[in-house]
């Protein structure tokens, strides 16, 4: 579901320019919680609410603030996913995928893009 100022939320998710972030219950304080997945371990983005609410805007303003402090210290902010992926795949499958994408007329990673495009839009 698509809300404003392009702040997405799914079932298990959060996701605010480009970060995404888990969403935890925590019975013991009786509040939500979470942290932005997949940032570098010296990197930590955390936030919590009492509300579903609550912690969409926490985590909003943690990105923010995040993003903020970045800007001020003159370094890059990282994100939750780079656009770089790294698979392992058998060589007989790579052989394959470089034959295909040679009758193409594309590299290997345009191929496998637009094969990994077409296959989440018919998931979606």
């Amino acid at each position: 579901m698509q809300l404003k100022n392009g702040y997405i939320c799914d079932m298990n998710t959060l996701n605010y320019k480009g970060y995404i972030g888990s969403i935890e219950i925590s019975e013991e304080d009786n509040c939500l919680f979470g942290k932005v997945l997949d940032l570098p371990n010296d990197t930590m983005i955390s936030y919590e609410g009492n509300t579903i609410l609550d912690l969409k805007k926490d985590f909003m303003g943690a990105v923010d603030d995040y993003i903020a402090y970045c800007e001020e210290m003159g370094i890059a902010p990282r994100k939750s996913y780079s656009g770089s992926l790294n698979i392992r795949i058998s060589p007989e499958t790579h052989s394959r995928i470089a034959l295909l994408a040679k009758k193409a007329g594309m590299s290997i990673n345009a191929f496998i893009k637009q094969a990994l495009d077409k296959q989440v839009a018919s998931m979606l």
